[in-house]
């Protein structure tokens, strides 16, 4: 078995910009590394597969569970400016591809000593037999060079395949805002609490708003009912005054209902678009003791919804209390979820902001009404009933912790799935 192990940066190349296609040996100005020889993987240009010319660049396991390199190539860059890596890779033999298959942003100063945090690259897109894997990410303070490093870790058995490997200038992203806004109310001795919601909306929310969340249960809260009594199909009567609501406002509403399908009867968050059409609807999966026991069957899915302004996830109150629910969402591209709740925990809600690294508005009870960034901070608050917590976010903000760099992609990265947690 062949191993390579190289510390020393690679030559830089002249330009910032380079392609690398068509392999039939090692390309100029790239190594391979790992970090010592008994760990290091089979690096070889393989002519069998590629996606248009004759080869690739590939990485073997090579029967080694400590296995963990690869391919490297180092660019210079000039600082605060930003660049884009698209790589194309196919694989077999992987038992968990989103931490076997591994591609960073590695950035160095003059001195060729580390600067800032890697950038771990991790959204990915299928194409045909290939998977399209894009970062776009800016060089930082004292920058000079980048190292771009394409592995596998940990995957005895498996071979990738890295072809198509891109790396550019680009523009800096402008920023993409949202306007959130979520509503604090609670009516009492009502008959149709819902109507009581809609006036509420009309009167607090009067700014242009991408986004409006009410709470759970907004059409039994205020009454004596039961969950059963005001249980209606989805579409229905209550989807009907929010499509009204979301066409008059010109917004995207979130809100918690009871759904009846058959013989079951859910906790339902539905989701309205800016024409007032049923966009979606998630079943709260995680049902308290008190809810079953009120007739409620538990949901088995956790939806993410594309709108116009970004991926939306939903959850539903006692679901916060629970790591996977928000985990889900974020692993399946939300970044902001909308939480109809009741009361819960609200340390554990705000984690649930933290860990993933998303955008949570809650609407609730006895819980408050904000809303909460990736690192935690709540960016605005509704204390007063019939009021309504208002703010922009920006969905293209870098949440930069120093010692840690971006972490909604090495989220997506080093999360271990793969390592079982039930006995």
């Amino acid at each position: 078995m062949r191993t390579v192990v190289l510390f020393a940066i690679a030559a830089l190349a002249c330009a910032e910009d380079f392609r690398q296609s068509e392999f039939t040996a090692p390309p100029a100005g790239s190594s391979t590394w790992a970090q010592r020889p008994e760990v290091a993987p089979r690096t070889f240009v393989d002519a069998r597969f590629s996606r248009g010319g004759p080869g690739a660049l590939a990485i073997s396991g090579a029967s080694n569970s400590a296995e963990h390199g690869g391919w490297e190539r180092s660019v210079s860059v000039e600082p605060g400016k930003w660049y884009r890596l698209v790589a194309f890779y196919r694989a077999e033999g992987l038992t968990f591809e989103r931490g076997q298959v591994l591609a960073r942003l590695d950035w160095f100063d003059q001195a060729g000593k580390r600067t800032g945090q890697p950038e771990f690259v991790w959204r990915t897109a299928n194409e045909g037999d290939w998977r399209r894997l894009s970062a776009e990410a800016p060089a930082p303070e004292k920058a000079a060079s980048v190292k771009i490093q394409l592995y596998l870790s940990n995957a005895p058995q498996a071979t990738v395949w890295w072809d198509d490997i891109a790396f550019e200038a680009v523009a800096a992203p402008t920023p993409r805002p949202v306007t959130i806004a979520s509503i604090n109310f609670r009516p009492r001795n009502v008959e149709r609490p819902v109507d009581a919601f809609v006036e509420v909306v009309g009167k607090s929310v009067r700014q242009k708003t991408d986004l409006i969340v009410l709470p759970e249960g907004i059409t039994v809260v205020g009454t004596t009912k039961k969950y059963t009594d005001v249980a209606e199909t989805v579409p229905g009567p209550t989807t009907q005054v929010l499509g009204d609501l979301a066409r008059k406002h010109k917004s995207w509403i979130a809100a918690g209902i009871y759904e009846r399908e058959g013989a079951a009867v859910y906790n339902t968050s539905v989701l309205l678009d800016r024409e007032g059409r049923l966009a979606g609807k998630y079943r709260k999966v995680y049902i308290p003791r008190e809810e079953i026991e009120g007739g409620i069957t538990p949901g088995i899915d956790y939806p993410v919804f594309q709108t116009d302004f970004g991926a939306l996830g939903m959850m539903i109150c006692y679901d916060v209390h629970y790591a996977d629910p928000a985990r889900a969402l974020a692993l399946r591209g939300a970044e902001i979820i909308a939480v109809p709740i009741w009361g819960g925990n609200e340390t554990l809600a705000k984690a649930r902001a933290i860990e993933n690294h998303v955008f949570l508005a809650t609407s609730g009870y006895d819980y408050p009404t904000h809303i909460i960034d990736p690192v935690g901070e709540v960016l605005a608050h509704a204390p007063e009933n019939g009021s309504a917590a208002i703010t922009t976010v920006d969905l293209n903000k870098r949440y930069d912790e120093p010692w840690l760099g971006v972490m909604r992609g090495r989220f997506m990265k080093e999360i271990r799935l793969d390592v079982p947690v039930v006995p």
